[in-house]
Order: C-alpha cells, then sequence, then structure tokens
C-alpha cells in the first residue's frame, strides 16, 4: 500500500496543475514544491524505517538530474518553467517505477512524455484550428501558394522511385528467383517514402499555428501580468514590475505569445506509462 503513496500523489498534482494550467496557461509553483517536499519527507522516513538511505537518494539524484533536463528545455525556450518542475517533481515522487524493463523508470517517463506529447500537442492545435477559423485558412492558403509544396511533390515522386528500385534490385539480387515482393517487404520503403510527406505537412500546419493561433495583438490597456511578450526568448510571463515599465512606454499595442498548454501531457503520459510500459521497445517488438 505504502509505495501506491507517491503515485497516488504524483497523479492528484500533476491533474490539479494540467487543470490550472488549461484554465490559466499557469502552473503555480507551490504545486510542483509541494509535490517535491511530500517525496523527500516520505523517502526520508523510509530510509530510515528500512535503514537504506538509498531510498532517499534515488529521488534526490533522479528527481535533480530531470530538474535539470527540465530547465535546459526551459531555457531552450520549448517548456515553460512551471512544465519543468511538474516533470522534475513526478520523477522526485517515482525515481523507481511499475514497470518492468532494463532502463530506469525516469528515462521510461520521459520518453513517453515526449511521445505522448507529440500527440497531444497535435490534438491540441487541430481542436485550437477548429475553435479558429483563421488557423485554417492560413494553412490552406500556405498549401495553395507554397513554393515549399511546389518543391517538396517532384522530390518526394524522385525519392519513391529510387527507393522502390533499391528495393526491387535487391529483391532480385538477393532473393529466391521466384520470391514474390510481399507487402510486409514493402512497407518499409511506404513508411519511409511517405513519412516525409506527413512531418511536411504538420510542420508547416504547426507553422500556420505558431503564427495565426499563438501570437496576437492586443491593446497595451489589455496586458496583463503572466503574458508572455513576443520578444521573450524564454516562456516566462512578464512581473508587476515589468508591466508598470511597458504602460509607461508610450506604446499603444504590445505582441504577446501562448504556446500549447503542455501539463495535462504529463498525467496522461503517466498512465500511459503504467499501462503500456516502454513504448518504444512495444513498437520495436510489433515492428521487427
Amino acid at each position: 500500500m505504502f509505495p501506491l503513496i507517491p503515485l497516488v500523489v504524483a497523479f492528484i498534482g500533476s491533474i490539479y496543475a494540467a487543470i490550472w494550467d488549461l484554465r490559466t496557461t499557469e502552473i503555480p509553483d507551490e504545486i510542483p514544491h509541494a509535490m517535491i517536499v511530500f517525496a523527500l519527507i516520505f523517502y526520508a522516513i523510509q530510509s530510515v524505517i528500512e535503514s537504506n538511505y538509498w531510498i532517499f537518494l534515488n529521488s534526490v539524484i533522479a528527481g535533480t538530474a530531470i530538474f535539470v533536463l527540465g530547465f535546459i528545455m526551459y531555457y531552450a525556450g520549448q517548456w515553460g518553467g512551471g512544465d519543468a518542475k511538474i516533470l522534475a517533481a513526478i520523477i522526485f515522487l517515482l525515481p523507481v517505477g511499475f514497470v518492468q524493463s532494463s532502463l530506469p523508470f525516469p528515462l521510461i517517463y520521459l520518453l513517453n512524455v515526449f511521445i505522448v506529447g507529440a500527440g497531444y500537442m497535435i490534438f491540441y492545435s487541430v481542436v485550437l484550428s477548429l475553435m479558429n477559423r483563421r488557423i485554417l485558412a492560413a494553412f490552406l492558403l500556405d498549401v495553395r501558394k507554397g513554393q515549399a509544396f511546389r518543391v517538396l511533390l517532384p522530390s518526394i515522386v524522385v525519392a519513391c522511385i529510387a527507393v522502390f528500385s533499391i528495393i526491387n534490385f535487391l529483391v532480385i539480387k538477393f532473393s529466391p528467383i521466384n520470391q514474390p515482393i510481399t507487402l510486409d517487404l514493402l512497407k518499409w520503403p511506404v513508411i519511409a517514402t511517405l513519412m516525409p510527406v506527413g512531418l511536411f505537412i504538420v510542420w508547416r500546419f504547426a507553422k500556420a499555428v505558431e503564427d495565426v493561433g499563438f501570437k496576437r495583438k492586443i491593446p497595451l490597456s489589455k496586458l496583463k501580468i503572466g503574458d508572455v511578450l513576443i520578444e521573450s526568448k524564454i516562456w516566462e510571463g512578464i512581473t508587476e514590475k515589468q508591466l508598470k515599465k511597458i504602460k509607461t512606454s508610450g506604446k499603444r499595442f504590445v505582441w504577446v505569445k501562448e504556446g500549447v498548454r503542455f501539463a495535462p501531457t504529463f498525467p496522461l503520459a503517466l498512465a500511459f506509462t503504467l499501462v503500456y510500459g516502454d513504448f518504444l521497445l512495444m513498437i520495436l517488438k510489433i515492428t521487427v
């Protein structure tokens, strides 16, 4: 029963952070701080009871390592500070996990965060585009007029011909004469040729979402604490002091930016990890 307590706290804390992020675009520092403090106290007590200081050190080492990684993502402008702290807090709580794998649980969870996060970001962007029709219009305009599409499509055709020619040569060269080219044999060249098209379309769609859905020009009177200015290289909202300074600058309008409200990824990835374990290993077993 006791090993389940940190798991329950991780779910409750990350779900609460996700709800707060969806409602306000911010995660209060109190949530991850409380999760980390609980983890340290819990494992310190368990270490004393079991006379094993590694129980406590596992939490400290794993949590600190992920904390550093999260803030690298933060300073690279990819995550908000709250996202980095929630990720670290979950690892402080779950330095070892409930998944049978040769990889440590924090690494499995981190990989699943990126995988689930990619799917979540696509879903979030699609929902946002349905709510804001200007995004879809901008994407379709890019498809019709974009030079990139006219350059890409001939390149894909050439790539398809090249890949299938190589596969056909290898089949003739190394397989028995009468062996047919099966669908299983052809799945990899098909995937290899279609994947660039899919990734390119997703990239252009994401660009439309970023340009139309995540950037807004607002009157200075509507600027508030926590808004992120478009020139900011990190996801950090302005403070009260910065707000006062901007309001005395004489500007009438400012550009602010938003991003995908990423916090729901963390409880989703945690549930995903508990159900499926090491996702990459599972995919390798299916495809190989």
